[in-house]
């Protein structure tokens, strides 16, 4: 990407999740765009691998699970702190959890919704103050499994149908603040998260029948819509859940690419 292509020099922005996969992909992206980041998830040692190609003067590491209200206060803290404000926040901070709801612990429930629907509550709570001032934008990293069911993540699609709708909703809530509030939708893509998947051959191939364009998404081709959603040239878009999908999201709104099959 040329040194030209600047659209968010001087803008501050906080990625959550961003050691791998998806959060990475877009947290570098941003940062190769100009902008000051703030790199956030539990692992420092990971953050730091991802620092280490970063200009150090714009780069900010804040470890911490992002489904803690304390910490969520923390990280904005310390984004404004360093930098003077904060322009974009991007909730893609998440986890998975396969199988069936009757087997589910509660701890499992809890892990899921803590950091896929508390972690996005809590961020988009403190940061709301400090985008008004600047009239900026929230990006979530929601799912097309937000927008539909699949046969073995019933506590996933329930946190990332909360995700999807409290996008509609806070978009609703902010537009008057000059806050824009939008969200992806990717299938399967590339990353630690979805490892369980992408290594499984005969998995793949069942995604593949239902996927019109023929590859498994990488985080790069989810990073590029973010930075579009975040940028000016999407200054009237607000309230939007873009699917990042390849496509699979048009078989019917079926986004789901898992048979059940019960043996």
């Amino acid at each position: 990407m040329g040194d030209h292509f600047s659209r968010f020099q001087g803008k501050t922005v906080i990625v959550t999740g961003s050691s791998s996969g998806i959060g990475e992909g877009i947290a570098r992206r941003f940062a190769a765009e100009g902008a000051n980041v703030v790199l956030n998830s539990r692992s420092r040692e990971d953050l730091e691998n991802v620092a280490k190609d970063l200009d150090e003067d714009r780069t900010l590491i804040v470890d911490g699970d992002v489904g803690k209200s304390d910490f969520a206060k923390q990280l904005v803290a310390k984004a404004v702190e360093r930098f003077g404000g904060l322009d974009v926040l991007v909730n893609n901070a998440g986890v998975g959890a396969f199988g069936m709801l009757a087997d589910a612990s509660d701890e499992d429930i809890d892990k899921v919704i803590d950091i896929n629907v508390k972690g996005v509550l809590y961020l988009c709570r403190e940061a709301i103050p400090h985008l008004a001032k600047t009239r900026g934008s929230i990006i979530n990293t929601s799912s097309v499994s937000g927008t539909g069911g699949d046969w073995t993540l019933p506590i996933y699609n329930a946190s990332k149908g909360a995700v999807t709708n409290l996008t509609r909703s806070l978009a609703l809530q902010l537009g008057r603040k000059g806050i824009r509030v939008n969200a992806v939708n990717p299938s399967i893509t590339r990353s630690e998260m979805t490892g369980g998947i992408t290594d499984n051959d005969d998995l793949v191939k069942a995604f593949m029948r239902r996927m019109p364009l023929g590859r498994i998404a990488e985080p790069d081709d989810i990073a590029g819509p973010v930075l579009f959603l975040a940028s000016d040239d999407a200054r009237f878009v607000t309230g939007v859940n873009l699917a990042v999908d390849g496509g699979v999201s048009a078989s019917n709104g079926q986004p789901n690419f898992m048979a059940y099959q019960d043996e």
